[in-house]
């Protein structure tokens, strides 16, 4: 196979053909395989993101989905975002982050700033 851009599904269907073949040979680091294999998957990686993008999680999914990770709790939450009542405010999408907000809880959680920046959904 000729390693060229992927621009059908044809050609996006072949590239992971040939990418499954190459991982199962196991190619070492600078070797004729091993930069096929690099190459080929940089060209899928960049056909699937115009493709098939993923979009950015809502920020109050974003903020649950990171207090489920720590083991957090809303009072948690107080010295980022304010008094409790303010926690379950933006927790229940009555009230949106406001700048400070989104800086602090980046900060603190390492949450993605272009995460908590978009608009939330409403629920």
């Amino acid at each position: 196979m000729e390693i060229r851009p992927i621009r059908t599904e044809a050609d996006y269907k072949a590239a992971l053909k040939e990418i499954s073949r190459l991982m199962e040979s196991d190619p070492g680091i600078d070797t004729p395989d091993g930069d096929r294999l690099d190459v080929l998957a940089t060209l899928v990686q960049a056909y699937e993101a115009k493709h098939f993008p993923i979009n950015l999680p809502d920020p109050v999914e974003a903020i649950k989905f990171r207090m489920e990770q720590a083991g957090l709790t809303p009072k948690d939450l107080e010295p980022m975002i304010g008094r409790r009542n303010r926690v379950y405010e933006v927790l229940n999408r009555k009230r949106s982050l406001t700048l400070p907000m989104i800086w602090k809880l980046h900060k603190e959680l390492g949450i993605p700033a272009e995460n908590l920046i978009q608009p939330p959904a409403r629920a």
